[in-house]
């Protein structure tokens, strides 16, 4: 199994992938949230409309906000790794620390490294938490696989009657009669010659 760094798009790909795939998901989450929200401060009569047009003029700013991040973050992304030439979650951490902090730099250099201190925590948190599931997803397929030897035989083997408790060993009449019939017109089943009673 690879590590999500390894199952990415290389590197170049990866910011354009980012930027739509962060879109497509602040659309639609934000088209949950803006519409669940416009229902609710819609007058009654008047719900639905009034929470479809909160879809419409919202979703597509939350859309672009997503966008914004999951691009900034792929570009620092990329940069690390062409900066220290190996793929690995501190290039993710240094990432998040540096999107948040370039956000939030109109807002002052406080603000600025609050948020740089934010995004890198969160994003450490969200890579530990992967690189703990990778570990337990990898410890469960490593499991050896334990093999019950104490399957039953088949039906009709040693110890075992043919057929299903209370019937009677010998075979049904309509079949004793087919296998006697056949046994006489073409010598046996398997063509041999003679009759079953005349090979037994």
């Amino acid at each position: 199994m690879g590590t999500p760094e390894t199952s990415r798009e290389p590197c170049p790909d990866r910011i354009l992938d980012d930027i739509g795939g962060a879109f497509g998901m602040g659309a639609v989450g934000g088209s949950a949230f803006h519409l669940i929200k416009g229902v609710y401060n819609s007058p009654s009569g008047a719900r639905l409309i009034g929470g479809t047009q909160a879809v419409r003029m919202n979703a597509p700013r939350v859309g672009g906000s997503f966008a914004v991040w999951g691009g900034l973050f792929s570009a620092f992304d990329c940069t690390m790794v062409y900066v220290r030439q190996k793929e690995d979650p501190w290039n993710s951490i240094f990432a998040g620390a540096a999107t948040g902090g370039f956000l939030s730099m109109r807002q002052g250099l406080g603000a600025s490294a609050r948020a740089a201190v934010f995004g890198g925590i969160l994003l450490a948190l969200i890579e530990g938490a992967g690189i703990m599931l990778n570990k337990v997803m990898s410890a469960q397929q490593n499991m050896p696989i334990m093999i019950d030897e104490s399957v039953p035989a088949m039906a009709g083997g040693p110890g075992f009657p043919m057929g299903l408790p209370g019937q009677s060993q010998s075979q049904p009449q309509s079949v004793q009669e087919t296998a006697s019939t056949s046994g006489s017109e073409s010598g046996s089943w398997f063509g041999a010659g003679g009759s079953l009673e005349n090979q037994t």
